[in-house]
């Protein structure tokens, strides 16, 4: 199988190929000069391309020897809406934008992939799709690319991903087993009433104090209400009520926003439940309208059995393993291609980061160049574990 120190030749191109990408971050379905760098390098290798999937995904396809069999691999490509803040000689050139997640590296790292299959066709056998997604970072990319064909056009019996950690071991790939990362969904509550002068509240209904209550009581749903060994998240992200101007007002209306995440479909519905039923509840209590909306946005990204043991086995070839790695309650729009085709989700451990606050989604975050071989050499080997 191949090792990270076979695809060490490769390394200086996928740190300039990265460092590039990271200068020109773009937002979701904004990737075009991203898509066109993708398109332009695996053209170099001879692979056939398919352009414009969910307006700026590329898929290669490369064909080893004969076999019926055909698997995806999917790396994202998009930035975040962020001001970089790493003073890096490749930082981002675009204000306001920035690589804040690692997903130049991602497709660096396929890239790498790509030119080491396909100058060794004869080590697999079947066909495997090099799927460069836009739109991971809440826009639904992946929803778009199924939508439009994407499992029709090119038809496959796994589909894997593999994502960047930062704080997991220089080169260790962890596969979860079941739950890999939680349910991104929405929610929003509009509290209504009749606003009044603040010094005479009784001739008004306070929708304040209703959004007040609500915020401590939805607490409860995952400290009292989801078993303790399970997962819940319920966060309110966003307040608007009154104007600054006028503290004397007790406002009409009050907005509330917010997101709840969780591990499975059945804890996920009751969350949704339970936010509408304590909105109304508080209504009724202070004789306001509730206007409760919840919108799902990402399932939870569960590994299917199957695929997650090929990873493990492709991994103990080329990289170090975890096999009991903790679900996270980020979400991932991954798992809109785990709805429609088995698979499995990794991550790619790329150590400490550099700067303290060097996490996913921060300003200091920069993607370890050092990880680039180990990913690149992992997606080589679940290619022959799958299609020896």
């Amino acid at each position: 199988m191949p090792t990270p120190e076979e695809l060490a030749p490769l390394a200086r191109a996928m740190t300039s190929w990265r460092q590039d990408l990271h200068r020109h971050p773009e937002l979701g379905f904004q990737e075009h000069r991203t898509a066109a760098f993708v398109a332009e390098t695996l053209r170099g290798f001879g692979i056939a391309l398919t352009e414009g999937l969910a307006k700026t995904g590329v898929v290669g396809t490369l064909q080893g020897r004969p076999g019926n069999r055909a698997i995806a691999l999917r790396a994202d490509m998009d930035a975040l809406a962020m001001t970089e803040a790493t003073g890096l000689p490749y930082a981002s050139e675009t204000p306001g934008r920035m690589h804040a997640c690692g997903h130049d590296g991602h497709t660096a790292m396929l890239l790498g992939a790509a030119q080491w299959l396909a100058q060794h066709r004869d080590r697999f056998a079947g066909t495997v799709h090099l799927v460069f997604q836009p739109a991971e970072e809440s826009l639904g990319g992946a929803r778009v690319m199924a939508e439009e064909g994407l499992f029709d056009r090119f038809p496959v019996d796994a589909v894997y991903g593999l994502h960047n950690l930062p704080g997991l071991p220089l080169g260790t790939i962890a596969v979860p087993k079941g739950p890999v990362l939680a349910s991104s969904d929405t929610w929003e509550v509009t509290f209504r009433g009749a606003g009044t002068h603040g010094a005479k509240p009784h001739l008004g209904t306070d929708a304040t104090l209703a959004a007040a209550q609500f915020i401590t009581a939805i607490q409860s749903i995952a400290s009292r209400e989801v078993d303790p060994l399970g997962t819940a998240v319920v966060s309110v992200g966003h307040m608007a009520a009154g104007d600054a101007a006028a503290p004397n007002v007790i406002p009409a209306e009050v907005r509330l926003k917010g997101t709840a995440r969780a591990l499975n479909e059945e804890v996920r519905t009751h969350i949704a439940r339970r936010l509408a039923e304590i909105a109304q509840a508080l209504a009724t209590l202070h004789r306001l309208q509730a206007m409760p909306r919840y919108i799902r946005r990402l399932s939870p990204t569960v590994n299917h059995a199957a695929q997650a043991a090929v990873m493990v086995r492709a991994a103990r070839q080329a990289a170090a393993v975890m096999e009991d790695h903790p679900p996270i309650t980020a979400g991932e729009d991954f798992s809109e291609f785990l709805a429609r085709v088995p698979g499995a989700y990794a991550w790619l451990g790329t150590g400490d980061p550099a700067h303290p606050e060097g996490w996913h989604h921060n300003p200091h975050f920069d993607f370890n160049d050092a990880a680039l071989v180990h990913g690149a050499a992992f997606w080589c080997s679940l290619v022959e574990t799958e299609l020896a």
